[in-house]
């Protein structure tokens, strides 16, 4: 029996598509609605490669409040949403502040003026450990306190985190789970989906092996004076399709009114943290294959380490990140592989 519809905003991208085909996989409705500005529609297909099911898809930007509204009037039976509509790279951020301010906050508050009129029950909320700034103390908890911004993408992440807050406060008849991410990397083990931005990338991942197959000439190291053991700044890389399955928990858990307050947050990454030299050298060693690569300054926004404990996740929610990074990156480059094979990378 099919469960209830559930809208995926940006479920064409990266984490979206990934967490389309696990709301699949565990039986929900799914409708996507992407504006295809940093992802591309034969990502449906690669999902119906997984699944055998093709998901209804509205090509249009959430931050148009009549087409969502319309969206709405079309499927009128959705249940729950899961956010993945914004902008996400924070050195893009830096230089075009306001391009990330009104995609990220309108859309979140054009969804949050919806949800009562509609009878949604809940969102999950595509949150990041960059509300937690600089952290005074590794690993981070969701106690941990939240720092001033050191980016306007990490901005729009707490403001977006304060909205969800105070509309509830305020009585909303909905619930949500704030899930912080720390840094998804690797694509699906099929090899039908994976990181795919438009243009140059701005994550480390597709950069990294957009290197490895030749298409960059070299793969920039963003500092080696940090105060870390090799000097790279240490991030806390979790596969996407663990990451993913935490969605469809968080959506059962509201669906099924489990939630313990009207807002939760969770952290979910693996609560190791690797440098960018070792995560480097774990793609090297999975997959025999060198990346050029060079040190170069330090990128304004960047924090210096970070990485997460995921006790409440994994106690909480039942959810473990359990991928091992080097099976991460062989996923990583076979899809990088696949793409050359399509002719389109």
């Amino acid at each position: 029996m099919k469960k209830e519809r559930i809208l995926v905003t940006g479920g064409t991208g990266y984490i979206g598509s990934h967490t389309v085909v696990e709301l699949i996989n565990a039986g929900y409705e799914v409708v996507i609605i992407d504006n295809l500005s940093n992802s591309n529609r034969d990502v449906l297909k690669g999902i119906h490669a997984i699944t055998g099911v093709t998901p209804d898809f509205v090509e249009a930007d959430c931050t148009d409040l009549a087409a969502l509204t319309k969206l709405f009037e079309t499927y009128p039976d959705i249940k729950g949403i899961i956010n993945f509509a914004a902008s996400k790279a924070v050195g893009e951020s830096m230089q075009k502040p306001i391009l990330y301010y009104r995609n990220n906050l309108n859309t979140l508050m054009n969804l949050l003026d919806l949800m009562p009129r509609f009878g949604v029950k809940g969102i999950v909320f595509s949150s990041s450990c960059t509300v937690y700034g600089e952290p005074d103390v590794n690993p981070v908890t969701e106690e941990a306190p939240i720092k001033k911004a050191t980016s306007p993408y990490g901005n729009t992440k707490q403001i977006s985190e304060e909205i969800i807050t105070d509309v509830i406060n305020a009585g909303a008849p909905f619930k949500s789970v704030l899930l912080r991410y720390f840094n998804p990397v690797g694509a699906h083990p099929s090899a039908e989906i994976g990181e795919l931005p438009n243009g140059v990338p701005q994550n480390l991942i597709p950069y990294l092996t957009q290197t490895a197959i030749g298409i960059r000439k070299e793969l920039s190291v963003f500092g080696n004076d940090y105060d870390t053991p090799d000097g790279s700044c240490i991030r806390d890389f979790i596969n996407v399709v663990d990451l993913a399955k935490a969605h469809v928990i968080a959506v059962e858990r509201m669906l099924n009114d489990k939630c313990e307050t009207p807002v939760e947050i969770f952290n979910l990454g693996t609560g190791v943290g690797l440098s960018v030299l070792e995560l480097i050298a774990s793609f090297e060693r999975a997959t025999g294959v060198k990346v050029p690569h060079k040190i170069v300054g330090r990128r304004p926004g960047d924090i210096e380490k970070v990485w997460a404990n995921p006790k409440r996740a994994n106690e909480v929610l039942g959810w473990k990140a359990e991928t091992p990074i080097d099976d991460t990156m062989r996923s990583a480059w076979k899809w990088q592989q696949r793409l050359r094979e399509r002719g389109i990378m």
